[in-house]
């Protein structure tokens, strides 16, 4: 039963990858961030920021290995950058679809696991705080490096959307005025109780297979 054990954690770590890929690609394009601006800042970090917790502390605990957790950001990464080269092959500019920072919030998830001892819920408490606060800091400085998305979002709008869809100008500032404050702040309280799922998905696992 080991094989089928190892071959279930590792379709669910695909999987969730996979996933976050494409939560990137509907909540991290221009078009979108056109749309809604800081809110779809806020929507994106949510999103990622809980999407990465699950999965990383999984396969973190699955192994047993600080560090496991950024490996799984790289996968995360990669998988990104091949649907961006999707994009480019579509005749879009090679940074139409922003990659999240994901990657530094996962060491800080293996460094609280490696600091702890490998205690499980010091990482879900304190790495899954720290994931929530950090990836919408990360994740501004990515956005500053990268060209203007109004001026991309409506050079290359996206074939699928419906003529009704056509992006507007979005109304900045009338909403919050600090998308990374809210977006670390309400990170840092889903990222937990998201982490948390991670950790007991990894012990139903191994319950089932010993059923």
């Amino acid at each position: 039963m080991v094989w089928l054990r190892r071959t279930t954690h590792y379709l669910f770590i695909v999987v969730v990858a996979v996933n976050s890929t494409l939560l990137t690609i509907n909540a991290g394009d221009y078009i979108f961030y056109t749309d809604w601006m800081w809110t779809s800042f806020v929507v994106f970090s949510i999103s990622q920021s809980t999407m990465l917790a699950v999965g990383a502390i999984y396969y973190m605990l699955f192994t047993g290995v600080p560090g496991t957790a950024t490996y799984y950001a790289t996968i995360m990464t990669i998988y990104t950058w091949v649907a961006k080269g999707a994009w480019f092959a579509l005749g879009y500019p090679y940074d139409f679809v922003a990659v999240p920072v994901w990657i530094p919030s996962a060491m800080l998830l293996d460094l609280s696991y490696w600091a702890t001892r490998r205690n499980k819920h010091a990482a879900i408490l304190i790495g899954g705080s720290l994931v929530g606060l950090s990836f919408p800091l990360f994740n501004m400085v990515n956005l500053l490096l990268v060209r203007d998305p109004l001026e991309v979002a409506f050079k290359y709008p996206r074939p699928t959307l419906p003529a009704y869809m056509t992006p507007i100008e979005p109304q900045v500032g009338k909403f919050y005025n600090s998308p990374v404050a809210l977006g670390s702040g309400a990170g840092a309280v889903l990222t937990v109780p998201i982490a948390a799922l991670g950790a007991k998905l990894n012990t139903w696992t191994y319950r089932w297979m010993a059923a």
